[in-house]
């Protein structure tokens, strides 16, 4: 008996879906997603805001520490599923996803 309970825990680990992810409906959004593929998956959400923020970017190989601002496209889409479960805050950087937070309960 003592051997079997680590093994089913290990196995139900290794079958949950990551932390960095989403289950809409059957479906399930990863970090890496497209937002069309979001969108296909989870539908529009609640909400959502857009913004340019600059980065500083340091160039390879040069010896100094030269760089240069380029622009990130940031997208972030609210995802309210109802009071059974957590808002989630989707956080895009150039049409990719790169983070998924939950915000609380729903309405």
């Amino acid at each position: 008996m003592r051997k079997i309970i680590p093994v089913i825990g290990l196995l139900l680990y290794l079958s949950a879906p990551s932390a960095w992810a989403l289950r809409c409906g059957s479906l399930l959004v990863d970090i890496g997603d497209h937002k069309f593929e979001v969108l296909r998956k989870c539908g529009e959400p609640a909400f959502a805001d857009s913004r340019i923020e600059l980065r500083y970017v340091k160039l390879q190989g040069t010896g100094m520490e030269i760089g240069q601002y380029v622009p990130v496209m940031i997208d972030e889409w609210t995802y309210d599923f109802g009071s059974n479960r957590f808002v989630q805050l989707l956080r895009f950087e150039n049409s990719r996803l790169v983070g998924i937070e939950s915000l609380g309960y729903g309405r």
